[in-house]
C-alpha cells in the first residue's frame, strides 16, 4: 500500500531516487550541501563572523561595558582602558554603542527581506502559475516599480512618512519585492512544466498545495539566495539613509548616524575612533552576508551537484 502510494504521489518525483524515500534523500542532499557549503571558505569565514555578530547583537546589554546613551564628561576621549574605543562627541561609549548598533542593522536587513520576499514570493508565484491577465498585470506593476530610481524613491518616501528605524523597515520591505517576483516568476514557469506537477494537477491536487508545497519547495533555491544578498543590500541602505540623516535617528545608535561624526575634517584626520569602527563592522558585515550568498548559491547550483 506505501509503495503504491509513493508511485501516484507527485511529490515522490521531486527529487527522490528509486526506491528512496523523501526523507532518505532529503537528508542526503543536506550532508552533501553542507560539504560543499564548506568548501567555500570566505563563506565558512562569513557565517563565522554572522553568528558572532549575532550574538553580540542579542547579548548586547551583558557585552556592552557601559550604557550606550550614557552622556559623560570624557569628550571624544582616545581609546582607553576605560573606553576601548573611545567616546564620541557628548562623551558616549564608541563600543557599546557600536556593539547596540548591530542590532538595528541586524533588525532592519532581515526585517525588510523577510516583508519583501513573503510579498515577492507571493506575486512571483500567482504570475508564473496562473499566467494570463494575472501575469500581465503583476508583471506590468513590476515593470513600473523598477522604472524608478531604487534610492531616491526611498528617501521620498522615508521623508514623508518619518525617518525612524520602524519606517526604514516598512519602507525597505514595500519597495523591494519587483526582482524577488521576477525571479519566483521564472522558475515557477519552468516547474510548473516538471510532470510531477502535471501529475499533481491530473490527480486533482489543490492548488494551494501545490503552489506552496511542490513549486515553492523547489523554487526554493533562488529565492534564498536572493533573499541572502538582500539582506546586504538592506543593511548597506539603512546605513546610507541613517549617514544622510533620515534613517535611524539619535540617539538611537546606528552604524549609519555614527559616521555622520566623519563629516568633519578634523574628526577624519585625528579622530579615527569616532568613524573607523562603525565603517568597518559595516563593510565586513556586508562582506560576510555576501559570502554567505556565494556559497549558498554554489552549494545549491545544480551543476556542482554529482
Amino acid at each position: 500500500m506505501q509503495q503504491q502510494q509513493r508511485k501516484t504521489d507527485p511529490a515522490a518525483a521531486a527529487g527522490s531516487l528509486p526506491g528512496q524515500s523523501w526523507t532518505d534523500a532529503d537528508e542526503g542532499r543536506g550532508v552533501s550541501g553542507w560539504a560543499r557549503f564548506r568548501q567555500h571558505r570566505l563563506a565558512v569565514a562569513g557565517l563565522a563572523f554572522m553568528m558572532l555578530l549575532t550574538a553580540a547583537a542579542l547579548l548586547a546589554p551583558w557585552l556592552a561595558p557601559h550604557d550606550p546613551y550614557e552622556v559623560t564628561a570624557v569628550f571624544q576621549g582616545a581609546p582607553s582602558a576605560d573606553y576601548i574605543l573611545g567616546t564620541d562627541q557628548i562623551g558616549r561609549d564608541v563600543f557599546s554603542r557600536l556593539i547596540y548598533a548591530s542590532r538595528v542593522s541586524l533588525l532592519v536587513g532581515i526585517g525588510a527581506v523577510a516583508i519583501y520576499m513573503a510579498i515577492g514570493t507571493l506575486l512571483g508565484l500567482l504570475a508564473g502559475y496562473f499566467g494570463g491577465w494575472v501575469d500581465t498585470l503583476i508583471m506590468r506593476l513590476v515593470d513600473i516599480m523598477m522604472s524608478f530610481p531604487a534610492l531616491l524613491v526611498i528617501l521620498v518616501l522615508v521623508s514623508i512618512v518619518g525617518p525612524s528605524l520602524f519606517n526604514v523597515i516598512l519602507v525597505l520591505g514595500l519597495l523591494g519585492w519587483p526582482a524577488v517576483t521576477r525571479i519566483v516568476r521564472g522558475s515557477v514557469l519552468t516547474i510548473k512544466q516538471a510532470d510531477y506537477i502535471k501529475a499533481g494537477i491530473a490527480l486533482g491536487l489543490p492548488t494551494h498545495r501545490l503552489l506552496f508545497r511542490h513549486i515553492l519547495l523547489n523554487a526554493s533555491a533562488p529565492i534564498l539566495v536572493k533573499a541572502t544578498f538582500g539582506v546586504a543590500t538592506a543593511i548597506l541602505t539603512e546605513a546610507s539613509l541613517s549617514f544622510l540623516g533620515v534613517g535611524v535617528q539619535p540617539p538611537t545608535a546606528s552604524w549609519g548616524n555614527m559616521l555622520t561624526e566623519a563629516q568633519s575634517l578634523t574628526t577624519l584626520a585625528n579622530q579615527y575612533w569616532l568613524w573607523v569602527p562603525p565603517g568597518l563592522m559595516i563593510v565586513l558585515t556586508v562582506l560576510s552576508v555576501n559570502f554567505i550568498g556565494d556559497g549558498i548559491r554554489d552549494t545549491l547550483d545544480p551543476k556542482s551537484i554529482s
